[in-house]
This record gives structure tokens, C-alpha cells and sequence, in this order.
């Protein structure tokens, strides 16, 4: 569950993401990540279209995709590309790598 709270060093409950208000991200990948957060299974993986992600968050393709790319370098997000059974190229795979 997005809400969970989960005990800090010193006891205190936060949010399982407030780690991301810790790191130095964009505003857009903090978006997309509680996006992909939201929807993701108890694997951390979940496989929205990039524009429907951009329709929903109200942002475009182009910034989607360097959301993307900045939580991929932040180490927070890793992508698979999926096929389609006759091998057409399908929507990615998203794996959320730091939710607790």
C-alpha cells in the first residue's frame, strides 16, 4: 500500500517514501515514481504506457521519458522492454528498486 508507514532509526513513523524527498530529484521523477509506486505489484514491477502515464500525471511524453531516465540514474528504477507473442515490441517493464 502507497500510505504504509514504516519506522524510522529513532522510532518516529514516515511515509515508505520519504526517502525521495532526501534525494536530489526532479520534480517530474518524483512524480513518476509515486505514479509507478502506486500501481506497482508486491514485486515493485508494474507496466503502464509511457502515454498514459503523461496523460494521467498531466505531463508530456518527452518529459515522462527523462523522468525516467533520471530515477534509472538515480539507481531507483530499472526498465525491461516486453514483446508481444509474434514479436512486436510492447510497454515496459518497470522495477522499483528502494520501496521498504
Amino acid at each position: 500500500m502507497l500510505t504504509e508507514e514504516i519506522r524510522n532509526g529513532g522510532g518516529q513513523k514516515v511515509s515508505r517514501l520519504s526517502f525521495l524527498y532526501d534525494m536530489d530529484l526532479s520534480h517530474r521523477a518524483v512524480s513518476v515514481y509515486i505514479y509507478l509506486a502506486d500501481r506497482a505489484n508486491k514485486n515493485n514491477e508494474c507496466f503502464p504506457a509511457i502515454p498514459t502515464i503523461a496523460r494521467e500525471l498531466k505531463l508530456s511524453e518527452s518529459t515522462v521519458r527523462r523522468a525516467i531516465r533520471d530515477l534509472r540514474k538515480a539507481k531507483l528504477l530499472e526498465t525491461e522492454q516486453r514483446y508481444r507473442e509474434k514479436g512486436g515490441t510492447s510497454t515496459l517493464l518497470f522495477k522499483l528498486k528502494k520501496l521498504a
